[in-house]
């Protein structure tokens, strides 16, 4: 009797362990996801980040050249809303090709998986990960919306100031707080340090807005 009380309970602690195995393989899969979704959606958002930071430079810098040798609101203006078309259309187009092509050579290594005869589990996992993978559309409509919310900053704030001096200081003056925010946004996501990514951005941004303004004036005064 007392062996098989015995028998019983050595059982009973050898099913608990077995147990407590499945539940934190479980946990351990569980948390590998959450972090593969913190990280996906974090890409995006860097991406989303980096293409604002491109219509915010490139537009400003646009801006501050025609300003160099234009003094009418109006010639800033536009020259301003035509990179901000423009610079969008591309980055719309560059990013759609880029993600299709990403596409193309995922679903052709999906396509040999299966050819090579694997296990029904496998191939389930297959097909999760195809439908996982990127949109293109969804990419260019993103950099082309990042880039045009960038380049509205240096619009806006041109937008309503007829003197000329007056307005170059305030699209340097807003140009340079958004550098900041954006660089800021970027060590954050990239996980990098904060003061000297953003002080990097705001540098960069500066040193593109001056050359632009630059040669421009000096072509400009040339007579060419």
């Amino acid at each position: 009797m007392e062996s098989t009380n015995g028998t019983s309970f050595n059982n009973q602690k050898l099913t608990i362990p077995a147990v407590n195995d499945v539940e934190q393989q479980s946990s351990m899969e569980l948390e590998a996801k959450d972090d593969f979704n913190y990280s996906k959606r974090s890409q995006w958002l860097r991406a989303a980040v980096l293409g604002a930071n491109d219509g915010l430079v490139s537009t400003a810098s646009l801006m501050m050249g025609v300003g160099a040798v234009k003094q009418d609101i109006k010639a800033m203006i536009l020259t301003g809303f035509a990179g901000l078309v423009a610079g969008a259309c591309s980055m719309a187009i560059g990013e759609f090709v880029s993600v299709y092509s990403q596409l193309d050579i995922e679903l052709a290594q999906i396509k040999r998986d299966k050819q090579r005869g694997e296990n029904r589990e496998i191939e389930e996992e297959k097909e999760g990960e195809k439908e996982a993978l990127p949109n293109p559309l969804q990419a260019a409509a993103a950099s082309a919306l990042s880039f045009s919310l960038g380049a509205m900053v240096p619009l806006l704030a041109a937008s309503f100031i007829r003197e000329y001096k007056l307005r170059l200081g305030v699209v340097t003056g807003a140009v340079s707080l958004a550098l900041l925010v954006f660089g800021w946004l970027g060590a954050v996501l990239g996980k990098a340090p904060i003061v000297r990514s953003a002080v990097r951005v705001l540098v960069g941004g500066w040193l593109a807005m001056a050359i632009t303004f630059g040669l421009t004036k000096l072509i400009g005064s040339s007579g060419l």
